[in-house]
């Protein structure tokens, strides 16, 4: 029997993108441009590509969902301040690879002032560019640095006839990572979605969890209801590690066998919309935690459970992670893990044998998502909007001054959430993770 199908929630409007590119050339000079490229086909081997992905810094402007696209933001031109180049319309290739949107297409269904087919686009870009000031582009690319210089080599060639070549180029990525940074309700819609689907997958692989399982079968489990809701898939590369693979924090091999008596971790989420889903949860191949596994999953749990509560406009990234980094390092010492007093622990960083990377990182688009996590040299306040992850763990090596129970232990819990005006949704609630619940749902297959 298939599971249930989720209503799908409404897609970006529109109105929203123009909001958007709107607030990208409000503060800009007038006599400036913005010159951004969208993504093009990747080749995985000979003539096959992969699947294609938008850039997300594209997608934010336009929505357009076709490669070698390229977008112009021209403040104040009266013809229109947007202007599209996108793939020719071509009956043969279209018979191969699918319909293209085309010139008339863009213009339509996502409200671009202007377009043109690409075969214009060497007649036609120098020409809008021309007495542009400032070009703002993202600079490390190097495919839209080169194509700015172009167009200002043609300019300057053309200077004797009244053109006027671009004087400067500037980055604008920093500006248009700031206005991703805080999500729209629209947004926020598509990401509490994409967790929606990440937690059914998630308890959807806890209940199919047992000893003899390979980790790419549980992949297969995830995966596929990431599929069945409506995503485009994994929005990262799927980690499940068994056993001591759980120590290895980006382990994506996923080949080796579940074994009784070991736990299983899954950072797995789906991307929808291109909105990215980002949990992780770590539970006993068997249904069952031995007391040493519980013990020191019970102190990741508490310490995530805390920051989790902590998560509210004005608070920082940098003091989630200082709380957790106490109340691991707490916890590590009354285990026996650790020795000393808590504090000179955490002062001499002893916690990083067993406690390697940052508590959070901002969600949306990507899963690690643009946005300054400092401002002016200080951590930057959470603002209603921001969505985070929270994501502590512990990861235990199989040295011999270790005692024996908890060697190569791998735990992590993570979940999404949502600064609200008044603290914080949890976008993944949707899948267990506290001792009993885990039990009690993996009893059930």
């Amino acid at each position: 029997m298939h599971p249930e199908t989720l209503p799908r929630p409404a897609p970006i409007s529109q109105d929203e993108y123009r909001a958007r590119r709107r607030a990208l050339m409000d503060p800009l000079p007038r006599d400036s441009a913005v010159l951004l490229p969208g993504a093009t086909l990747v080749t995985r081997s000979r003539d096959s590509e992969f699947p294609f992905r938008q850039d997300s810094d594209f997608h934010y402007l336009t929505g357009f969902p076709e490669p070698q696209a390229l977008l112009l933001l021209l403040p104040g031109r009266e013809a229109g301040e947007s202007v599209l180049f996108c793939q020719d319309r071509d009956a043969t290739l279209e018979a191969w690879t699918g319909i293209r949107l085309g010139a008339a297409g863009a213009v339509r269904e996502h409200g671009i002032d202007e377009a043109f087919e690409n075969a214009e686009r060497s007649a036609r870009l120098a020409e809008l560019l021309d007495g542009r000031h400032t070009l703002y582009l993202p600079l490390a690319d190097a495919d839209a640095l080169a194509l700015a210089q172009q167009v200002r080599t043609e300019l300057a060639a053309r200077a004797r006839r009244g053109a006027t070549p671009p004087v400067a180029f500037a980055d604008v990525s920093e500006r248009l990572h700031a206005l991703r940074l805080r999500k729209s309700e629209a947004e926020l819609a598509l990401l509490r979605h994409a967790g929606e689907i990440s937690a059914r997958a998630h308890v959807r692989a806890m209940r199919a969890a047992r000893p003899g399982l390979m980790e790419s079968q549980l992949q297969a489990e995830l995966e596929h209801e990431f599929r069945w809701q409506g995503g485009s898939g994994p929005a990262y590369a799927s980690i499940v590690g068994g056993g001591s693979n759980a120590c290895v924090l980006h382990y994506i091999e996923n080949q080796d066998p579940l074994t009784d008596g070991e736990l299983v971790l899954i950072d797995a989420g789906a991307e929808f919309d291109l909105y990215a889903g980002d949990i992780t949860r770590t539970f006993p191949v068997n249904g069952r935690f031995s007391a040493a596994q519980r013990a020191l999953y019970e102190v990741v749990l508490a310490a995530q459970e805390r920051a989790v509560a902590a998560v509210r406009p004005g608070t920082t990234l940098a003091a989630l992670h200082e709380g957790v980094v106490h109340d691991l390092t707490a916890g590590l010492v009354e285990l026996g893990l650790l020795d000393g007093d808590v504090r000179t622990c955490v002062e001499e960083k002893r916690y990083q044998r067993f406690y390697l990377h940052s508590t959070s990182h901002w969600l949306g688009l990507d899963v690690h998502d643009v946005g300054a996590y400092r401002d002016e040299g200080e951590p930057s306040p959470l603002l209603p909007g921001m969505v985070l992850t929270v994501e502590p763990g512990l990861y235990v090596p199989a040295d011999d001054d270790i005692p024996e129970a908890f060697r190569g232990i791998g735990i992590r819990i993570e979940d999404d959430v949502a600064v609200t005006d008044q603290g914080h949704e949890v976008l993944t609630a949707g899948v267990p993770k506290r001792v009993a619940d885990i039990e009690a749902l993996m009893g059930r297959k």
